[in-house]
């Protein structure tokens, strides 16, 4: 990753440095993740050393210590309307009140859990109170998770997917790069050369794929043949909703601000949480489609009137009822979201005896996110073991190399299935494959092989064309270098 990230990237791996243990504990408000409390703390920082708060250097070093120590308050997930305040519990544990967790300590009184660590409470100063509950870092911790989870997830998806055309012997005629030249949105051109570097080629080919060259298919399903401009566009989201809220999460967001160079404070409303909140909404349509589409193909899979593999995709399919469960695991996760794509910034209620007129609803837009991006992720965890499972009905034809490496990867988790078991153990292992981004390290040095094999010129052509409408289309937000290579 570039310095183009700024806090966004440093603030991710710093609250990731050290192993993440999460400890739940429920309420009547909701759920308290303590890992998600040290980004909403991290970031808080971040927020009043830019010097608008009207908070001085004590209290900031305060909350520093506070964090190195990884005392974190405790802090409900429910009851914000993404406008003002969000911030309150926050404060609270630190100023010495209500609970306060720490790896040494566990859940206790705050008071108690910092004298534990050698800290003293904060006593607020004039002005630092309200500088300390505003802003939009709740919604927009919760915000900076999903999105990273969604980079993850959605680059993945498209090595599942190149695994499932491979088990269902679909064509990759609608990948040629002249398809997309012609229409030329970004994501779409990066996900078209991310198949064609993991399905047959002169650099890997496929026994799969010669063993079906001369059918007459003359194309695919909508959701082998779309691939591209599908997952492509849910690429494209995520980018979008990436510089929205790198742009945030490096902004003054509290109320009012204080101009200490001309001795000026303004009353404005820049903790107004309706930017992460419509790009959360944004967010979670684009990737629910990743989910969509995988379902769809897992059921290409297990349908034996569509794929022509064994019913289920077990063998003794009277006895045994193979992937059905877990594709209806799919369909299920899939419905589920789509009610969560609902978008929550379209609510508001005016609160605060009206003064309070218009609201974000950003909180519920950031967690409905989050859960969508983990469905999309246990979706896809299902097709990939469904695709890997159908492979094993073409051998002795083997895949391309990239594909081959990644059954390996899988098979390392998940044993074939013969017969039936209890298969959650197997979708939750396939699981942490995605979330560890395993799936995206092992096929991802051949296609960088693959991208070596182009043309020089070829590559420097549309990267620089796909860079000029990435930087256009995000309204000159840098992507990173990672991002950069998946054109």
């Amino acid at each position: 990753m570039c310095d183009s990230t700024c806090v966004y990237v440093s603030l991710c791996l710093s609250v990731c440095s050290s192993p993440v243990v999460v400890y739940v504990v429920h309420s009547l408000a909701g759920k308290n993740y303590v890992e998600r409390t040290r980004m909403l703390l991290a970031l808080r920082i971040n927020v009043l050393a830019k010097g608008y708060s009207g908070v001085s250097m004590e209290t900031v070093q305060a909350m520093v210590k506070a964090f190195n120590a990884s005392c974190l308050s405790w802090v409900p997930e429910k009851g914000t309307v993404g406008a003002s305040g969000d911030l309150a519990h926050l404060t609270l544990g630190l100023m010495g009140e209500g609970r306060m967790w720490s790896p040494q300590r566990g859940w206790d009184h705050a008071k108690t859990v910092l004298e534990c660590h050698g800290l003293t409470p904060l006593v607020l100063k004039p002005k630092e109170g309200i500088g300390l509950i505003n802003g939009t870092q709740m919604m927009s911790s919760l915000a900076a998770e999903a999105v990273e989870r969604a980079v993850g997830v959605a680059r993945q998806a498209d090595i599942i997917a190149a695994l499932s055309l491979e088990a269902l012997r679909g064509t990759t005629k609608a990948f040629h790069s002249d398809v997309h030249a012609v229409r030329p949105h970004p994501g779409q051109i990066e996900v078209a050369l991310r198949l064609r570097s993991l399905l047959h080629s002169d650099v890997f080919p496929s026994q799969i794929s010669d063993s079906h060259r001369t059918c007459d298919r003359v194309q695919d399903a909508y959701t082998l043949r779309c691939i591209p401009q599908v997952h492509g566009v849910a690429n494209d989201t995520i980018a979008f909703v990436k510089s929205i809220l790198t742009t945030e999460l490096n902004s003054a967001t509290d109320n009012p601000l204080v101009f200490a160079e001309r001795g000026e404070t303004i009353s404005g409303g820049n903790f107004h949480g309706e930017y992460p909140a419509k790009a959360l909404d944004y967010l979670a349509i684009g990737v629910h489609e990743l989910a969509s589409m995988s379902e769809r193909r897992t059921e290409r899979l297990v349908n034996p009137s569509l794929s022509e593999l064994p019913a289920f995709l077990v063998q003794d399919g009277g006895l045994n009822s193979g992937f059905m469960i877990a594709h209806c695991t799919a369909a299920a996760l899939v419905s589920e979201s789509k009610a969560l794509c609902h978008p929550s910034s379209v609510d508001s209620l005016s609160t605060s005896a009206a003064t309070e007129d218009h609201v974000s609803m950003g909180g519920w837009a950031a967690r409905k996110a989050l859960r969508v991006v983990e469905h999309v992720e246990q979706v896809l965890a299902i097709e990939l073991l469904a695709a890997c499972q159908a492979l094993e009905f073409l051998r002795p034809l083997k895949s391309t190399t990239p594909l081959e490496k990644v059954h390996e990867l899988v098979r390392t988790v998940v044993r074939p299935w013969d017969h039936d078991r209890q298969m959650s153990p197997d979708i939750e292992a396939a699981h942490t494959l995605l979330r560890e981004e395993k799936v995206w390290e092992a096929a991802r040095p051949y296609m960088d092989q693959y991208r070596d094999s182009l043309p020089l010129c070829c590559f420097l052509l549309l990267f620089n064309h796909l860079n000029e409408l990435s930087l256009a289309s995000l309204n000159g937000a840098n992507q990173s270098s990672e991002d950069l290579y998946t054109v």
